[in-house]
């Protein structure tokens, strides 16, 4: 006797002691990623050391909230209208939906599971040929068959209750995962916020940039008509050859066939615009170019790299998704330990419709428990598991890749910013020159001093110089929204 109670606290200790050694073996505590990042972007100082700007050390571009960054109302109310009915932000939303429902479902994971029986009846027909008998109570005062007899009669109701022990933390990494995949759907929806506003910011400034387009070909076709009116007077009083008029008049349909081009261009912006915001296509109201609000030309502080990681949300997002990976290795990993279960049964059971709901005498209840091994299951366990382990490596390497692009993308913006500021020097300049080479070479021509070529190459490197510094000019907005969008703003 004392030799059995003596192996059964043996064998109760060396199953406690492991259960707790492999229970701390299979937990999977979350070690963030060492990343090296340089301490600054790379031309970040040489963009901040321009006389015109001034630098906010008090916050950074990507703390900006976006109705503060914009200057413009009605682009600000543009993105509004978007942020409200755009169908990629209607998604992320369900999306978040979606994951805090698998989240509530993983918090109670952990819980018994009951079931309940209402009213059951079950009765079993058997032959003579049947192990059984039938000896029931059934057949009382009755001469039982031989065959199809009445072997068991049950009216059933009862309550099941079955628990797993988390012993090794399978439903505590669970819910670690399903949040980190809750939290990460919250930052998919700021990443695509931040994308939408850049988004439809950019589309508006290059709706004004086909704008100006569309009035430097216009004026310019004006010009052309103009001189083409001149050379055929000339060409009446035999002062120049048909191929002048020609030619004159194919510099005017260069100028006059840019417009319906141009005006293309604009309506499908517009309707770009109408969708982004979840509308039909339409008009898109916008300002005039010449009273447009341009943005504070100030430059605030950029911050550092590392602080990407909590104002860009798709690199939070990718941290978001380590975690969830890492988490998931210690699920894969618990379900190759033992389960314990225990089960408990209760209600009422008769024989006999009538006795159905004669207590006591009708209560029954059962409790089991038992611990169950996998030991051989075709390698699915461990190929569960280590599979776990190397997406656990592939999300951390998309974090790592997720860093660098957006430094790179930070970097990239302040280089573009800073050149094209440089270009837009040369190209003032540009524009002042051929303004006055046109207005010179037709005082010029009307005096019989130049000839028509002189005139149309002018105009044509005018137009040419005007096109350019429009766009040069989209650039410069452009890679200012780039700058904002890379260092997480938008969300805000």
């Amino acid at each position: 006797m004392k030799r059995s109670i003596y192996s059964i606290v043996s064998f109760l200790s060396i199953f406690t002691f492991s259960i707790i050694s492999i229970s701390c073996g299979a937990k999977r505590e979350y070690k963030p990623s060492s990343i090296e990042v340089a301490k600054q972007y790379r031309f970040a100082d040489s963009l901040q050391s321009k006389d015109n700007l001034t630098a906010d050390t008090t916050i950074t571009l990507g703390q900006i909230p976006w109705k503060e960054f914009f200057g413009d109302s009605i682009l600000i109310q543009l993105i509004d209208k978007a942020i409200a009915n755009n169908l990629d932000m209607q998604q992320a939303i369900t999306n978040i939906e979606i994951a805090n429902q698998m989240l509530l479902r993983s918090k109670a994971s952990s819980l018994p599971e009951v079931n309940a029986t209402l009213g059951k009846f079950a009765r079993g027909y058997n032959s003579k040929n049947y192990y059984g008998n039938p000896s029931s109570n059934y057949y009382e005062n009755k001469t039982p068959p031989d065959n199809m007899y009445t072997n068991k009669v049950q009216h059933i109701s009862d309550i099941q209750v079955s628990w797993e022990l988390d012993i090794w933390g399978k439903f505590r990494n669970k819910k670690e995962a399903d949040l980190a995949s809750y939290l990460k759907t919250q930052e998919a929806k700021k990443a695509v916020q931040t994308e939408l506003v850049a988004e439809v910011a950019k589309g508006y400034y290059q709706l004004l940039e086909l704008d100006a387009q569309l009035e430097v070909a216009r004026a310019n076709a004006k010009l052309n008509d103009s001189i083409l009116r001149i050379i055929e007077l000339q060409y009446d009083a035999g002062e120049v050859t048909s191929l002048a008029r020609e030619q004159t008049e194919a510099q005017k349909l260069v100028a006059q066939g840019l417009i319906p081009h141009l005006e293309r261009q604009v309506a499908i912006q517009e309707n770009r615009l109408r969708f982004l915001s979840g509308n039909s296509p339409g008009e898109i109201e916008r300002q005039n170019l010449d009273s447009y609000i341009q943005e504070a030309d100030t430059l605030f502080n950029v911050g550092v790299p590392m602080e990407l990681l909590q104002y860009r949300p798709d690199v939070y997002a990718a941290e978001l998704d380590l975690r969830r990976a890492n988490a998931e290795v210690g699920v894969a990993q618990s379900y190759r330990y033992p389960s314990l279960n225990i089960d408990l049964t209760g209600g009422l059971d008769a024989m006999l419709g009538e006795n159905w709901f004669q207590i006591p005498g009708s209560i029954f209840g059962s409790i089991a428990a038992g611990v169950t091994q996998p030991i051989f299951n075709k390698r699915r366990l461990k190929t569960n598991f280590e599979v776990a382990k190397l997406e656990r490596d592939n999300a951390e390497i998309n974090f790592q890749k997720k860093i660098l692009i957006s430094i790179n993308e930070v970097s990239d913006a302040l280089i573009s910013m800073q050149k094209i500021d440089e270009q837009m020097t040369y190209i003032d300049r540009r524009v002042e020159v051929t303004q006055k080479t046109v207005v010179n070479a037709f005082l010029l021509f009307k005096s019989g001093l130049a000839n028509y070529l002189e005139v149309l190459t002018a105009q044509s490197n005018a137009m040419e110089s005007e096109l350019d510094k429009v766009n040069l000019e989209l650039q410069r907005r452009n890679e200012r929204v780039n700058l904002y969008r890379s260092l997480g703003g938008g969300w805000q």
